[in-house]
């Protein structure tokens, strides 16, 4: 879950670096948001092996969400980034 969480971080570095050539910047933001995915995907083992509560399980799922729907955002309108 750690490595995987930091990975989004360290991919949207990668991709902001990359931002001016967009097949580049696309393929890094892809990489983010499959790492956010195996970051749900972590947490839902966390809460099945009962590591975490149901509360931190929903709160962090639901902030996953929305750094996906960034991501998604970001990945379909490229040019917007490209400064």
């Amino acid at each position: 879950m750690r490595r995987s969480s930091r990975s989004v971080c360290a991919n949207l570095a990668e991709a902001f670096r990359k931002r001016r050539y967009p097949k580049n910047f696309v393929s890094k933001l892809s990489d983010c948001e499959a790492e956010a995915a195996e970051t749900q995907v972590w947490s839902d083992f966390a809460l099945a092996c009962e590591y975490i509560t149901i509360e931190d399980y929903e709160k962090l799922y639901k902030e996953y969400d929305m750094i996906i729907g960034i991501l998604v955002k970001m990945i379909v309108e490229p040019e917007k980034w490209n400064l």
